[in-house]
């Protein structure tokens, strides 16, 4: 089936996709956590970083832009500050968001979240403050988000609905969408909220709840798939819908369809660094899938592999078309060795950038790496200790027969990558071919240079670039009576 899924992504095209939900933005404020106030018995946070990011229905128009859709957003924000800037990035994302409507009545919609970093490391968020109105939004406002939906679904191949009950998916607002996009033979996808009713769904084609959204919307415990089964079937029958689709986190997605199908999608086992976004990718992969002809069967396999691309990213990131790909082209497709460890510098410098925005400090360190013995381990642990995220740049064979000799490397990069990436201290590796790793410094610019100390600090490559803006070298301590060229002479021997 993979490749299937590859001719699928390869053939994606641009659909134009229309989201309807909540606008909101994530709002992150970065610092030390110091020390108590002195004014009251709380922590003091230092902050010295402030990013903004487009979140909720917004969150979904960037995913499905990253994918290569046109995107148009349907939804509210306010008349102040925050509304200017949701607006502007959207327009930066060429989103089109003619249907973001402003309603002076209430705030935009704001999540500020506050991230503390204990002795410099170890990122916790401290507390979250909320902006937002939960209203629904008035008839002026649904009036004014449904005349320009009216004419924009004249050019839309698939309408969304990002429900995360802030006010705007009112129940005659999606009526009129549904009902309008019915009429164009357009699929609507509902991602619904945590809740007992959901008959403002009704006529979706389909909707992507969760397990524990699925059981409260059916009065369902499902902790088998008999009971899942059950519930799908519930909300397929009385919500009239094409395909009920709910998500099980690592048991995949199980679908119940109109014509009988009952099928479930087991997902591959996954480093699951963080599941936020998660549920948004799964329904803008859907949603891209089905706006391009594939089957449902073909559109929820595509989506389990996005989904299971983000939860091994940290926070609310996006995923590429070529990512995919290279996914689906992982040999076999199961392998037991993650494709997040053993990455080229380009897909090692994006994953950096998402630690690098929970405030977590990247350690590079390089090497042969042959004969893996108990040094390197301490070494590799020691380098890990210095950071967040240890980056491993692993001399290719052909670096390193010119560094040792024609008879090494003893064993195959292939090898010695596998081995390499079994280590927990190891985040990810990436090969080079030049004799020195400068160039994969100069793309990574780590926080942290490791190198062994037998080597003075001015003789370490990259230490000077390192410094140059703020980062430190270290060199680890010396393991003495370990010596991968003293191993292999040994083993010779013997």
């Amino acid at each position: 089936m993979s490749k299937e899924l590859v001719d699928l992504v390869q053939n994606l095209g641009a659909p134009r996709v229309l989201v309807v939900g909540d606008v909101m933005m994530d709002r992150y404020v970065w610092g030390d956590a110091e020390r108590i106030s002195q004014e009251a018995p709380v922590i003091l946070l230092r902050a010295d970083r402030r990013e903004e990011r487009l979140g909720g229905a917004s969150s979904v128009a960037t995913m499905l832009r990253a994918l290569g859709a046109k995107v148009m957003l349907a939804g509210i924000v306010g008349n102040d500050h925050d509304a200017g800037r949701i607006r502007q990035m959207l327009t930066d994302l060429c989103i089109d968001h003619e249907a973001v409507i402003t309603d002076v009545d209430r705030p935009s919609t704001v999540k500020e979240r506050y991230v503390g970093r204990a002795q410099h490391r170890h990122p916790q968020q401290m507390i979250r403050v909320d902006y937002e109105d939960r209203r629904p939004i008035s008839e002026v406002i649904r009036e004014q988000i449904m005349l320009v939906v009216q004419s924009q679904l004249k050019k839309t191949d698939v309408v969304l609905i990002s429900d995360y009950d802030k006010g705007v998916c009112t129940p005659g607002l999606l009526s009129q969408i549904i009902s309008a996009a019915r009429a164009k033979n357009l699929k609507v996808i509902a991602d619904p909220i945590r809740g007992h009713d959901y008959r403002k769904y009704h006529g979706c084609s389909a909707i992507t709840p969760n397990r524990l959204e699925a059981g409260l919307a059916s009065s369902r415990t499902l902790e088998d798939m008999n009971e899942v089964w059950s519930a799908a079937a519930h909300l397929q029958e009385t919500l009239d819908l094409e395909a009920a689709i709910i998500t099980l986190d690592k048991d995949g997605m199980a679908l119940k369809h109109r014509d009988g199908r009952a099928k479930h999608f087991p997902t591959r086992p996954r480093h699951v660094y963080d599941i936020t976004g998660a549920g948004d990718m799964v329904m803008s992969v859907l949603g891209l899938a089905l706006a391009s002809g594939a089957d449902y069967d073909q559109a929820i396999q595509l989506a389990n592999v996005a989904g299971g691309l983000e939860v091994e990213k940290i926070g609310v990131a996006t995923v590429t078309r070529e990512e995919i790909l290279r996914d689906l082209m992982t040999p076999g497709h199961a392998a037991t060795l993650s494709p997040t460890k053993v990455l080229p510098l380009e897909a090692t410098v994006q994953e950096l950038d998402y630690r690098r925005r929970l405030g977590q400090r990247v350690v590079f360190t390089n090497g042969c790496f042959d004969v893996l013995h108990a040094g390197h381990v301490q070494y590799l642990q020691e380098a890990r200790a210095q950071g967040d995220v240890l980056v491993v740049g692993l001399n290719s064979d052909a670096s390193v027969r010119a560094l040792k000799g024609k008879t090494r490397p003893v064993q195959q990069i292939a090898d010695r990558s596998l081995i390499l990436a079994s280590l927990q201290a190891v985040d990810f590796i990436t090969v080079f071919d030049e004799s020195t790793p400068m160039h994969l410094i100069e793309a990574i610019r780590p926080d942290v240079l490791v190198k062994g100390a037998d080597y003075s600090k001015e003789e370490v490559v990259g230490a000077q670039f390192v410094e140059s803006y703020g980062g430190r070298v270290h060199l680890a301590l010396l393991h003495h009576g370990h010596s991968t060229t003293n191993l292999i002479d040994r083993m010779r021997a013997a």
